[in-house]
């Protein structure tokens, strides 16, 4: 049993690292409640952008747009979103192990692998994973991002795409569901694909200036769109995982403390139980 002196100072320590995760978590539910609003916020943007792609797709120009043209792949860009820093759950480690599949079997299919990292997590996974090109890092965002915070990113896929330096571009990230909930899932960002939907809109026929104009700029903003979205549900999420580690840190550091506490009190009583048996004992001696 460790003496009362190492307990006293574990329990002391304890308390300090549960005012340290308190704080946090009581931060990370602050932006996250911010984060969610923006997320869900922009989701109607988002699908909207989808509608009208639908209603181009009709198109037989379509077919003749590089941003929309399917080749065989040979390289393939992942972008993956993920935190600058950790103490956030599984929310980085879920990512990286999605993308350690996608490269796996990449690998398996003689197609190479690049990245582009949002977020410094993801660059030193990359920085340290064999079949991983790196091709840039962007810092996380922070917890107001803008749209010209993308557009760099936006730039780069489409500048390598167009120059057919890579064949497929994907985009890895965290969707947001409920603050207790968050799914790891992937989309495909070039070729710019389009679902097929009905579509509810107006049933324009007439493009200005043309309909190859009109189907780039919006490829465009769909491959932006998604990067957006992707920034916010994985800000989003980054705090719901933050806030919820941060609690189960907490718990377990109060659980922890009444385990000390009552280790502490049992030894103290040993001590004290010792310590009245000697006195007991030299009395004793004594009227002997």
């Amino acid at each position: 049993m460790a003496s009362t002196i190492t307990l006293k100072r574990r329990i002391g320590s304890i308390r300090n690292t549960r005012q340290i995760t308190k704080a946090m978590e009581l931060v990370a539910a602050s932006k996250m409640r911010r984060a969610q609003e923006q997320a869900l916020r922009s989701r109607a943007y988002r699908d909207a952008t989808y509608g009208l792609l639908t209603r181009l797709s009709s198109m037989s120009e379509v077919a003749r747009q590089p941003l929309f043209s399917r080749r065989e792949i040979k390289t393939r860009l992942y972008v993956v979103v993920t935190s600058n820093s950790g103490l956030a759950g599984a929310y980085n480690a879920n990512v990286l192990k999605m993308l350690t599949r996608d490269v796996t079997a990449d690998r398996d299919s003689k197609i190479k692998s690049q990245v582009i990292a949002i977020g410094n997590k993801g660059a030193q996974f990359a920085r340290r994973t064999e079949h991983i090109e790196l091709v840039a890092v962007y810092p996380a965002f922070g917890d107001q991002p803008t749209a010209n915070d993308i557009r760099p990113v936006l730039n780069t896929i489409v500048e390598k795409y167009l120059k057919r330096e890579i064949d497929e571009v994907k985009l890895i990230y965290t969707l947001f569901k409920s603050n207790l909930v968050q799914s790891t899932t992937q989309s495909t960002l070039m070729p710019t694909t389009l679902e097929a939907r009905e579509y509810t809109g107006s049933k324009f026929t007439n493009f200005e200036p043309d309909v190859e104009s009109v189907l780039h700029y919006t490829g465009l903003r769909l491959i932006e769109a998604q990067l957006w979205q992707a920034v916010l549900e994985g800000l989003a999420s980054e705090q719901s995982a933050r806030m919820l580690a941060m609690k189960n840190a907490t718990d377990n550091a109060g659980d922890l403390i009444n385990e000390y506490t009552l280790e502490f009190n049992t030894a103290r009583q040993a001590a004290i139980t010792q310590e009245l048996a000697e006195i007991s004992g030299g009395v004793e001696a004594l009227n002997d």
